[in-house]
């Protein structure tokens, strides 16, 4: 159905049995195999492609770091591993090389011995919290200038700002 009717080519024909994960997707947020999901079961329900990885025309910080740290060879396996390791940094966005291993246990990989696809979880960490950084400073009234404060003023604390991030999916 996703590659058929919907047009959405990432989410890859695999096994068909369960076993590799090159065609897991989102559903409510959790990885799924959708050869093993029926369609009609997802009605009403929030499924996440590679496709909506990208939002307002950037690619997610996985698939830059899976880019630039050569973690996709052949480039089969890569959505699943995606869509998965998106999922694993929304419930823990600082995991441990364990939790990713573990997380990413169900996708199977023939092209580049796994080392280069946990590094590329590692790098997106680590991209995510020096964006997440910048954004924290660009909140605060004089943009995280320390020199455009009054001498003996103590540190600003952030407060909720009800800002949302949007997924186009």
């Amino acid at each position: 159905m996703l590659r058929e009717d919907l047009n959405l080519c990432g989410t890859k024909h695999g096994c068909e049995l369960g076993e590799c994960g090159a065609c897991a997707v989102l559903l409510d947020g959790q990885p799924v195999l959708s050869c093993l999901v029926l369609g009609v079961d997802c009605a009403g329900r929030d499924v996440l492609t590679v496709e909506g990885l990208v939002a307002d025309g950037r690619l997610h910080p996985l698939q830059e770091t899976f880019a630039d740290l050569g973690a996709a060879q052949c480039g089969y396996c890569t959505p699943g591993f995606l869509v998965t390791a998106k999922a694993l940094l929304d419930e823990h966005p600082q995991p441990t090389r364990d939790q990713i291993r573990e997380a990413l246990s169900g996708n199977l990989c023939r092209c580049t011995g796994y080392q280069q696809i946990f590094e590329a979880v590692e790098a997106a960490v680590e991209q995510s919290a020096s964006v997440r950084s910048a954004e924290r400073l660009a909140l605060l009234p004089d943009g995280g200038d320390r020199s455009a404060r009054p001498s003996g003023e103590g540190s600003a604390s952030l407060q909720a700002s009800g800002v949302t991030h949007e997924h186009h999916r």
